[in-house]
């Protein structure tokens, strides 16, 4: 499952927070979250769509956050199961709701 294999991946590394699947009940002051929100297949080949929020205490912050993440994301290419990681686009996407400063990252990847 690549959801798996992301915040595995992620978790993995030295970055400023935590991953999570969903936002956690007891929220920290910054975190990431990843979604998957699509998938292909062609010709037997896999390609997923994944999503990677970035939650700050401020939007600086978050934007900080969601440059990590891409930089990250972008090296998830080393990885023995991934044929390729491509930024799809990445922009502010704050909580207006909730109060939440975030960015959000959405990346297309092919694996296998």
């Amino acid at each position: 499952m690549i959801e798996e294999k992301v915040i595995s991946y992620l978790n993995g590394l030295p970055l400023s927070a935590t991953v999570y699947v969903s936002v956690p009940a007891q929220k920290p002051s910054k975190f990431f979250v990843i979604q998957k929100t699509g998938s292909s297949r062609i010709n037997g080949v896999d390609s997923s769509t994944i999503a990677v929020q970035s939650y700050g205490s401020t939007l600086l912050e978050a934007a900080e956050m969601n440059q990590e993440v891409k930089e990250a994301m972008l090296d998830f290419i080393e990885e023995p199961y991934i044929s390729s990681v491509d930024l799809n686009s990445d922009y502010n996407y704050t909580d207006t709701t909730q109060k939440q400063y975030r960015y959000q990252a959405v990346f297309v990847i092919t694996h296998y």
